[in-house]
């Protein structure tokens, strides 16, 4: 789809060796790069446009001016492979801090429709809305949740939606440690390939 190699979320991972702990840093996409003369998101595109795997050497550059860490290692994955991902291990338990309504949700495939004629093209978009608490997601419904950016109030902003983001890759991580995963043999080998399938790292 157009835009497809700008960044729709950019994390790190600052691990501690010492104590085992890590803690996640969301960098905003919208951030300006005085190093790109543009957004940080576009820093993959650019790379790629320069060389092929060059899109994961300048993101990991661009996020070590902002951040101020050295960017050791970088992993790209597809949000679509995240979502057959998290439909192998039969959703993930998202815990809902607040509720919040999008009414402006676009729906794919319908980005250039012309919604017979409404001038509000109401047809491209579709409403959201999550309860707080916790609530089971498929993959399709946490690509919804983190991808969410219409909310109304706090729910709308770049901080609420990363604090999304980092919330269903906990939940993820939860639900792939559970211990059940090992004696399903079979299924490890599909994560595996699916995580194959939907990353490109260094």
């Amino acid at each position: 789809h157009p835009g497809s190699d700008l960044t729709d979320t950019m994390l790190v991972i600052s691990m501690n060796q010492k104590d085992h702990s890590a803690a996640l840093i969301s960098v905003p996409r919208d951030m300006w790069s005085e190093t790109l003369q543009d957004k940080v998101n576009s820093a993959y595109y650019y790379g790629e446009e320069r060389d092929q795997g060059g899109g994961l050497v300048l993101a990991k550059a661009v996020t070590e001016d902002v951040v101020g860490l050295s960017m050791h290692y970088g992993l790209v994955i597809d949000f679509f492979g995240f979502q057959k991902i998290i439909d192998l291990v039969d959703g993930i338990d998202v815990v809902v801090p607040k509720a919040f309504t999008d009414p402006e949700f676009p729906v794919e495939g319908k980005e250039n429709d012309f919604c017979e004629g409404d001038p509000q093209l109401r047809c491209r978009y579709e409403g959201l809305h999550f309860d707080a608490g916790t609530v089971h997601m498929n993959g399709s419904l946490a690509l919804k949740y983190v991808r969410s950016r219409h909310a109304e109030g706090s729910e709308g902003s770049d901080f609420a939606r990363s604090r999304r983001q980092q919330d269903v890759l906990v939940a993820l991580q939860q639900t792939l440690l559970q211990p059940k995963l090992i004696f399903r043999p079979g299924l490890v080998a599909k994560l595996f390939r699916a995580f194959d399938d939907a990353t490109d790292m260094d």
